[in-house]
């Protein structure tokens, strides 16, 4: 297809198109003229996007059936949108994780950051993982999994359908392998001197949260010799770090045993099974239980999912964030430490650290605040996307 024969869609008249010449990679159903021309395309539909006056904005992946309707691809209207293309931006991905990491264990593309919108890569060594998570993606899948073993030589790729945003456009939640071999079971991933296993088949999102990294190192400079509680733990993210930081044990609680398993796994793979714990609970009713036995830990950690994802959610979710700081609060020891970690977007940082304040209040607990963290450079952060920016760690001495 020429980039002259893209169909074309348009803003509203009354839609100001500067924030899409600004950088806003994303159109709302409701700025967009609907015909019945624009309803009729199919999802993943390339389209020339221009304003209410007729100006070209970009080529844009069109998908009636989402309320993100458009996402912008490129600027260059005389762009092609092919395997070449793909190739290139993936190229440009992949450089910039060459420079910033040792070993080929990364986030290697973060969506609309990497101009790759909707689209997650992750990356373990010869395998790769996609997350699909927008219609245009889904089907330009096969030339973008042969482009990832272009640029990054991988043996394998990996589809993981699961995942809110793939029901939100529309597609199915069937994931398998698009080129090579499935492995043969969990894969080794060494990360700030600790060994996680990830199940890149059966896990949640692509097997391992890359996010954590930089927050992992900083939790783990806290923990020399100290007792430390890891709630939401999923495979061990904060406890197995500060064991290899040289904590002088660890409890992981988490309410899947696969993943406390996963866990245990790493543990035994860095020499320490007998510093680990594993606990299968509720969070919630883990930590009450902990404050009723008197339990008291010098570094307590915890990294629930995402309480508020939407803004609906919301308020409930910063209750529950409340909720969690009020009662890890009251498990740290005097002059303990105490991390509290959000990965919902719309909870932003003014908002959540209210929240754990207020938490840590109600506990009856004071302290500083010494440190906050986010995502590490392998999950840049689109300068006009919030969303992009989704995880916020605040530290506490208390």
């Amino acid at each position: 297809m020429t980039p002259l024969s893209y169909p074309v869609i348009r803003l509203l008249p009354k839609v100001d198109a500067r924030a899409i010449r600004h950088g806003s990679p994303w159109v709302f159903d409701n700025e967009l003229v609907t015909d019945r021309r624009t309803r009729a395309l199919q999802p993943g539909t390339i389209a020339l996007l221009e304003d209410g006056a007729r100006a070209p904005l970009g080529l844009v992946a069109v998908n009636p059936a989402s309320k993100i309707i458009a996402r912008m691809l490129d600027r260059d209207t005389g762009a092609r949108i092919d395997r070449g293309w793909l190739t290139a931006r993936l190229t440009r991905a992949h450089e910039m994780r060459d420079r910033l990491f040792e070993a080929p264990f990364y986030r290697l593309v973060h969506a609309e950051a990497d101009g790759l919108p909707g689209v997650v890569i992750d990356r373990f060594g010869d395998i790769a993982v996609i997350q699909p998570n927008a219609a245009w993606a889904e089907a330009l899948l096969p030339d973008l999994a042969a482009a990832l073993v272009e640029v990054t030589g991988v043996a394998t790729v990996i589809k993981n359908a699961s995942g809110r945003a793939r029901a939100l456009e529309g597609l199915d939640g069937e994931g398998g392998v698009l080129v090579g071999t499935a492995p043969a079971g969990p894969v080794a991933v060494s990360m700030n001197g600790a060994i996680y296993m990830a199940d890149l088949m059966g896990g949640q999102k692509t097997g391992l949260f890359y996010d954590q990294r930089p927050n992992h190192a900083f939790a783990a400079r806290l923990a020399r010799g100290a007792r430390v509680l890891d709630v939401f733990s999923h495979v061990g993210g904060f406890a197995l770090a500060c064991l290899a930081g040289g904590a002088a044990r660890a409890l992981a609680i988490d309410g899947s045993q696969a993943a406390l398993d996963l866990a245990a796994e790493g543990a035994a793979r860095m020499g320490l099974p007998a510093r680990l714990e594993t606990r299968r609970a509720d969070a919630f009713d883990a930590m009450e239980a902990l404050a009723a036995e008197g339990a008291r830990f010098d570094v307590v950690i915890c990294d629930p999912p995402a309480f508020a994802p939407s803004k609906p959610a919301l308020d409930k979710g910063l209750r529950a964030y409340e909720r969690v700081a009020r009662l890890a609060a009251g498990l740290v020891a005097e002059g303990g430490y105490l991390g509290l970690c959000s990965c919902s977007h719309a909870a932003d940082l003014a908002r959540f650290r209210t929240a754990c304040v207020r938490g840590i209040g109600r506990a009856g607990r004071a302290g500083a605040l010494i440190h906050t963290g986010f995502a590490g450079p392998d999950h840049p952060l689109h300068p006009n996307l919030a969303e992009s920016g989704y995880l916020k760690a605040l530290f506490f001495r208390l």
